[in-house]
């Protein structure tokens, strides 16, 4: 087995002058960074006193299944012929709060919407879904389904 690595650094930044000296007198601010990459603004989700302009850790755990599951996709839309030319997708996410503040997310839905180069290409775009969501190193890292509810359209000539 193959091992990689991976670092960021965590730093809060949201001190107001007396540290955690109790719930509401300090922020959720903070910054996620890594060697030669720009800096993440980052906060708590504004129901846990976050700050609204920064992203949160949920946010950033969707984006990251998202992402992997795209770049999955393209890679295996290249290697089988079926040319993309554009990928967005609108990811969902539902987190549960447990009884004792906790909590975990019970599922997420992926809806990409695929362009592609030819109409002949459909099918195979739609059929290569299932196998990015396999191979996808956040998705199997995850203990809750993530749904799959893609589209596909041809490019305009």
């Amino acid at each position: 087995m193959h091992e990689h690595h991976y670092n960021v650094e965590i730093t809060w930044t949201g001190n107001t002058g007396s540290g955690t000296s109790n719930y509401r007198a300090y922020e959720r601010s903070h910054t996620v960074t890594a060697t030669g990459k720009p800096v993440i603004p980052g906060s708590s989700d504004p129901s846990f006193r976050g700050d609204r302009t920064r992203y949160n850790p949920e946010e950033l755990f969707l984006a990251s299944v998202s992402s992997c599951h795209m770049l999955w996709y393209l890679h295996l839309c290249a290697e089988a012929g079926v040319v993309v030319t554009a990928y967005h997708d609108q990811a969902t996410g539902v987190m549960a709060e447990t009884a004792d503040g906790g909590g975990h997310f019970t599922e997420m839905t992926l809806f990409p919407v695929v362009t592609v180069a030819d109409a002949s290409m459909i099918t195979k775009a739609t059929a290569l879904h299932h196998e990015a969501n396999r191979l996808c190193f956040i998705a199997n890292s995850c203990k809750f389904p993530i749904y799959h509810k893609p589209s596909s359209r041809v490019a305009e000539a």
